[in-house]
């Protein structure tokens, strides 16, 4: 447990705060591309500041836009209806990867590393998001937590992974024929190893299987706010957990593909069944028990709530708060990946306080030649599991149609 003083600190992101210093120091994901199809002025709430996308002389840029005291912080006008506010600060932005990202900080905005989302070609990436009630940390921490997947996406029967495109954990584990539901069923209790890089955290899940077998399953946590994941053998996500204020945050996603051109409109259409425009709110959602049916529930879902594993996370992170409560929590084993971020949070906080910048992670020019990183799922002999996960990542990216290489 920690105090309520530090839980204010690692939380809190408006202007002025030690985290929003932090988060204001590397590109957030403002805005898809695709809602520049809304109209010439797209309305944009982050890190507590409200924004309008507009084209400025040197491109896209970011305004301040004048709101109402009362105004909701998820509220998005229409076009027509925005007010520009003249006095208030312009942000630069960079267009990658079908999302728009905003540089909210002082001084030249750091470089991009060349992570997969990143270096693949349009047609082989995707971008979504979707509004979550609830502050930015519990909804990246359930992301850096590899043993919540047995117990709250437990599935209970197992589909033809053939029928399963653009849904995580229907695939089948490694080159096995194991699916990864029945594994994450069978194996709950992974050991968990968290390494610092240089992009943030390289957490690895290691599920002990008979005959001298282990499933490892490798995720990254990159600093300050995203996660990188394995979808499926072809495919991972790359998911920011972006501030709207203190108590609303959306998750950005982009989805890579190492194999064969994203089918985008597929996946879009998947994703607009279980969100409303213009804000990306989630249909499911507490005013309406995230759609619970006891009978699913039963048979089929550990929560009863539908196939999305979205909700699934969604109903975790929203069910403990606005802001959770961290002052009663108790930590155990399966939470190194928490606990281990945590501590670089704090000491980059103290490090923006400081006036140290060049301590934050791909803050220097070496950034750029960042690649990666290895995030998948492979069977290996147990005695040789890291051999054969890296044999697993290069095999993948030496037969990718574009230039994956680490």
């Amino acid at each position: 447990m920690i105090s309520q003083q530090l839980n204010d600190r690692i939380t809190r992101i408006a202007p002025g705060t030690p985290a929003g210093a932090v988060l204001r120091q590397y590109w957030q994901p403002a805005a898809l591309v695709d809602e520049l199809a809304h109209g010439p002025l797209v309305p944009v709430n982050l890190l507590g500041e409200r924004l309008v996308l507009r084209q400025g002389a040197q491109g896209l840029e970011l305004a301040t836009r004048v709101a109402s005291p009362d105004e909701a912080p998820t509220h998005y006008p229409a076009s027509d209806a925005i007010m520009i506010d003249p006095e208030g600060p312009v942000y630069p932005t960079e267009t990658r990867a079908g999302l728009i990202f905003a540089y909210l900080g002082a001084g030249d905005p750091p470089p991009f590393p060349a992570f997969d989302c990143f270096r693949a070609p349009d047609t082989h990436v995707f971008a979504f998001k979707g509004l979550w009630e609830c502050n930015w940390l519990q909804a990246l921490e359930i992301g850096i937590d590899p043993a919540h997947a047995s117990f709250l996406h437990r599935f209970l029967e197992d589909e033809d992974p053939a029928d399963s495109y653009g849904k995580q954990f229907r695939d089948k584990a490694g080159a096995t024929d194991i699916p990864m539901t029945r594994l994450l069923r069978e194996y709950p209790r992974p050991e968990i190893k968290v390494d610092e890089t240089d992009y943030g955290l390289k957490i690895t899940a290691l599920r002990h299987m008979e005959n001298g077998h282990t499933h490892v399953r490798v995720t990254n946590q990159i600093f300050p706010e995203a996660i990188c994941i394995p979808m499926s053998r072809e495919m991972t996500i790359t998911q920011w957990h972006v501030p709207v204020d203190d108590r609303t945050c959306y998750w950005v996603t982009v989805f890579t593909s190492f194999d064969k051109p994203v089918n985008k409109d597929l996946m879009r259409t998947q994703r607009l069944k279980e969100h409303r425009l213009p804000d990306y709110a989630p249909l499911k959602n507490r005013r309406n028990d995230y759609h619970y049916d006891p009978a699913e529930q039963a048979s089929l879902t550990y929560t009863g709530m539908g196939l999305d594993i979205n909700v699934h996370d969604q109903w975790a992170v929203e069910g403990m708060g606005a802001i959770q409560d961290r002052t009663q929590e108790h930590l155990g084993r399966s939470d190194v990946a928490i606990i281990r971020y945590r501590r670089m949070l704090r000491r980059m906080m103290d490090a923006v306080e400081q006036g140290d910048l060049s301590a934050l992670p791909m803050h220097n020019a070496g950034a750029a030649a960042i690649k990666g990183p290895l995030s998948n799922d492979a069977i290996a002999e147990t005695a040789d599991w890291q051999a054969s996960s890296r044999a697993a990542d290069h095999a993948r990216r030496a037969a990718c149609p574009w230039d994956a290489t680490v």
